[in-house]
């Protein structure tokens, strides 16, 4: 059936002609993007027509105007259908029978409809008083009615517009700002919303708007495709949900991207996080330019009458060779020539950085259309001027963003391309692949003062997660194209060594400090042999670190920063030439050896629990102190069941455990006995802490066997069903044999749940293995815990039980 055919069938049957022309043509799996929206408004109007002629005979003076996303013919499969019934207030009566005429049958058919019934005037007060109300009649269009009265009414508002626009623009800017800070930046969400967010249609709706004032005008490349994007986006997500829902969930977004033909979810929000970035980029630029005009504005006649008269010349400040200062942005000079000075754009690039100023629009393109490629390998002031900008802390973002707009990264980094909006479907992460790195760089800005090669520092910082586009692991693949990229820019054989070492190993203190037993020599030494130098240390420690705080606030603490500053300097000695400690040899802290003597002593387990706000020892304090959320210490006679016993208590208290350690304690001579220590950090769900007296009690009741502890996790489990929510991926339990010499090193990596730990605690007890030290962490929804056991008799599990072991664990957290 043709379009034609569509209209007719609306014509000729009325409201329920209508709807089966609508579901047709929706269902037309041959009409999709901007032609199927534009027939869905003309289907629309022609139906309204009907409406409106049959209501409005005999009736001067009045007209249907579709004002907002209808107004544009951008109809969404679930979209509102925004009308304004205009009359010229002669007869309101008549006007108000017409009104029923219109609506109701609207809503008999279930569409959302934003209505409204006003004069000329009315309609010019309310936008006076209501920006939203004077956006969406920016859009007005006729669809039925006096056309003479439509016309009038478009042209006294854009003339509103344009008058008012001094002290309209601020205003919308404002509710630009405010709502980007509620609801997020559209290019890093992974259930964003389409129309709301920083980057989204309401944005992109903003630049038609400052664009009809005439005062700025937005960057025009590129952005009506990334609007329409975004549109079919929209409208695909309607089709699938069969809601008028913006936001793209999680799990929609494969049904999505199967309704635009695209390979994957992932693909789907490469292109959203695509489009959302340039209407981000278009919407700093324009705004930038209204500030510009609108201050000039301002200045303008105070400099007329102190010059008498004339056009004053814009003050040009120079910032480097080639580049100036002019009116708040970073130009080039009049002498510049990109097409002999291919280091311009990133001598550019630093100085705008270094002064904090953003780059011009016209600028940027200039260089992108005539500045040539860098030589391999670059020449040094290259090299010197991309460290400078990478070391220039936040305010790289916006340049680089900048330079990105134009396709100048990808052409001075090609492998930039594939991290490029790449998503990171990973709680912690709340950024893409590519903002990620940016941001990483920034942090170790912050640190290049304690690290001797902080060049070094920043350009692996840039490149740490590089490998991310690529198949595998990605810190592997990432050491390959750090060579590459490394050398391409111009450093020595050694410098792209430790570069490529640094890539290569950005996760290793940090897993190793939160996941192994630090006391156990082998873990020590296997962290040495990888990293190589002191020097190479340093830096990796200082990368890690800037890596943790860019990921997001979840995989950093000044807990995790103080295990990771320990390893370092175990690490730091056996470079040194100092052997690890032996693990016997650890002397307990004061806390610890009272907690364990009087252990002993009574026979029964003892606990301190305690507020944590202060950063552990030898490291220095940040601003406010962190709420590290409560230290608990346990001292426990040595028996078997300790682990499932009080992680056991502590689900039971709703206590969530973020990190855990589980060790055998050295006492003090003359002291007979075997403890064990349990040093964790716990917070609770809601609520206040339980006190120290009940959660002794009911520790001593689970080691004595009389707390069922599973059946009251059941319990509770059944009394509150879990909600539906996203499918998290299975639990997987792997075997380290060359992490320790003195146990078997067993990792699970499971979704964080209450009661996880117990159930792993009570599955190695029923394996009968002995858990020589245990290491818990928590990162986001995510859990990794590494647990150090050995069989009776205290030595390392041979491999295959070791296996055994490690499946009978995970098909226990599968079940």
């Amino acid at each position: 059936m043709t379009g034609t055919d569509v209209q007719k069938e609306a014509e000729d049957s009325g409201p329920s002609g209508y709807a089966a022309a609508r579901l047709r043509l929706l269902t037309e799996e041959a009409r999709s993007g901007p032609p199927r929206r534009a027939a869905l408004a003309e289907l629309t109007d022609d139906w309204l027509t009907g409406l409106f002629t049959a209501g409005a005979e005999g009736l001067r003076g009045a007209s249907l105007v579709a004002v907002g996303g209808y107004g544009r013919g951008e109809l969404s499969p679930r979209s509102d259908l925004d009308l304004l019934l205009l009359h010229d207030g002669s007869d309101p009566k008549a006007v108000a029978a017409l009104a029923d005429r219109l609506w109701y049958p609207v809503w008999d058919l279930g569409l959302a409809l934003d209505h409204s019934v006003r004069t000329p005037a009315e309609a010019r007060k309310t936008a006076g008083e209501d920006l939203k109300v004077q956006l969406g009649l920016l859009d007005a269009r006729h669809i039925a009615g006096d056309l003479g009265l439509t016309a009038g009414l478009r042209t006294a508002v854009l003339a509103d517009w344009r008058n008012q626009a001094p002290r309209r623009l601020p205003e919308l800017q404002e509710l630009c700002a405010e709502r980007a800070e509620r609801q997020g930046e559209l290019q890093y969400l992974l259930e964003p919303d389409l129309k709301e967010a920083r980057g989204g249609l309401r944005d992109a709706t903003a630049l038609r708007a400052v664009a009809a004032s005439w005062l700025a005008d937005a960057p025009r490349e590129g952005l009506a495709d990334a609007r329409r994007r975004l549109l079919d986006v929209r409208d695909a997500l309607h089709l699938t949900t069969g809601r008028a829902t913006d936001r793209l969930a999680l799990q929609e977004q494969d049904q999505v991207a199967a309704e635009l033909g695209l390979l994957d979810a992932d693909t789907l929000l490469r292109q959203v996080y695509e489009a959302a970035r340039l209407v981000s980029y278009a919407s700093d630029v324009t705004w930038r330019e209204v500030g510009r005009v609108l201050r000039s504005r301002a200045v303008r006649p105070r400099l007329r009458a102190m010059l008498g008269g004339g056009k004053p010349t814009a003050e040009r400040s120079p910032l480097a060779e080639g580049v100036v200062e002019q009116d708040g942005e970073v130009v080039l000079a009049r002498a510049a020539r990109p097409e002999r000075d291919p280091v311009l754009p990133l001598r550019a690039a630093a100085a705008a950085a270094q002064a904090g100023l953003p780059l011009s629009l016209h600028a940027v393109r200039r260089v992108a259309a005539t500045v040539r490629l860098l030589p391999t390998p670059w020449p040094a002031e290259a090299r010197e001027q991309l460290v400078t900008l990478l070391g220039s802390g936040r305010p790289t973002i916006e340049v680089w963003e900048a330079l990105e707009a134009e396709g100048l990264i990808t052409r001075l980094l090609p492998d930039w391309e594939r991290v490029r909006c790449r998503p990171q479907r990973n709680a912690v992460h709340i950024w893409t692949v590519d903002r990620h790195l940016i941001e990483t760089a920034v942090q170790a800005s912050e640190f290049t003062r304690r690290v001797s090669r902080p060049d070094l520092l920043l350009v692996a910082a840039l490149l740490h997660d590089i490998g991310k586009g690529w198949p595998g692991d990605h810190s592997v693949a990432g050491e390959i194209i750090a060579k590459d990229v490394a050398a391409r820019i111009g450093f020595d054989r050694h410098d792209v060594t430790v570069i490529a070492t640094l890539v290569r190993h950005h996760l290793l203190l940090v897993e190793t400090a939160t996941r192994r037993d630090l006391e156990d020599p082998a873990t020590v030494r296997s962290v040495a042999e990888a990293v190589g130098s002191e020097g190479t240390l340093e830096l990796l420690h200082a990368l890690t670190e800037a890596d943790a705080l860019a990921t997001g606030p979840a995989a950093w603490s000044s807990w995790r920063g103080s295990l990771v500053a320990d390893l370092v300097r175990r690490v730091a000695a056996v470079l040194a030439g100092d052997a690890p400690a032996d693990p016997e040899e650890a002397a307990p802290t004061a806390e610890q050896e009272r907690l364990a003597i009087e252990a002993v002593a009574t026979g029964s387990p003892v606990l301190s629990l305690r507020a944590q706000t202060e950063p552990p020892a030898g490291q220095e304090p940040s601003g406010d102190p962190e709420p590290l959320g409560v230290e608990l210490l346990i001292a426990v006679p040595d028996q078997p069941g300790v682990l499932p016993a009080v992680a056991g208590v502590l689900a039971m208290h709703r206590l969530t455990v973020r990190t855990a350690e589980l060790r055998s304690l050295n006492l003090p001579d003359g002291v007979d006995g075997s403890v064990l220590l349990l040093d964790w950090r716990v917070a609770a769900e809601y609520g206040s802490l339980p006190q120290a007296a009940r959660l002794r009690a009911d520790l001593v009741r689970a080691l004595d066997g009389s707390l069922d502890i599973a059946g009251r996790l059941a319990e509770r489990d059944a009394a509150y069903p879990r909600r539906r929510g996203v499918v998290a991926p299975p639990p997987r339990v792997s075997v380290h044999p060359a992490a320790s010499r003195l146990a078997t090193v067993i990792e699970v990596r499971s979704q964080d749940a209450p009661g996880l730990l117990f159930r792993i605690g009570r599955a190695l007890e029923d394996a009968s293995v002995l858990v020589r030290s245990a290491h818990a962490s928590t990162l986001g929804a995510n859990a990794v815990d590494a647990f150090y056991v050995t069989g009776p008799e205290g030595a390392p599990l041979p491999g295959d039980e070791a296996e055994s072991v490690a499946r009978k664990l995970e098909e226990t957290l599968r079940g």
